[in-house]
């Protein structure tokens, strides 16, 4: 995706997205990177960090609802914000950007995935440990 130098500018620890807030957009990150947070039990936890070229937010447009995390500027960064519009007309534009989305998606569901698998394999409870204490 093809995005000039259209983008605003974040400054260090800007929020880009905030979880639980609502968002119809997505961003393109032109120069820098931004982490992405998910609080879990009061806690922050780093999930990502993503620079130049990628894109956030993407759950957004497709879903719909609110942000699943939250995304910050690491640095100064520069995006650009693409609603479901823009979005539509750049795929009808290029359809082959549409490919591009969902190879990214698919490849970061496979990350998560391999992620989940190491963490159960990791803590997984032995079958010797009495059955309160078993994962049900």
């Amino acid at each position: 995706m093809s995005t000039g130098s259209l983008g605003k500018i974040y400054q260090d620890h800007e929020v880009l997205l905030l979880q639980g807030e609502p968002s119809d957009h997505m961003y393109v990150i032109q120069e820098g990177k931004v982490e992405i947070v998910k609080e879990n039990n009061g806690k922050e936890v780093q999930v990502a960090v993503v620079g130049e070229g990628e894109f956030v937010g993407e759950m957004e447009i497709f879903e719909g609802g609110t942000c699943v995390a939250t995304v910050r500027a690491l640095g100064t960064v520069q995006a650009i914000t693409v609603d479901k519009k823009l979005l539509l007309r750049l795929i009808i534009e290029d359809p082959s950007l549409a490919f591009h989305l969902v190879e990214v998606m698919s490849s970061r569901v496979r990350a998560q995935g391999e992620e989940i698998l190491e963490l159960k394999s990791r803590f997984s409870i032995e079958p010797s440990m009495p059955s309160l204490l078993r994962a049900r």
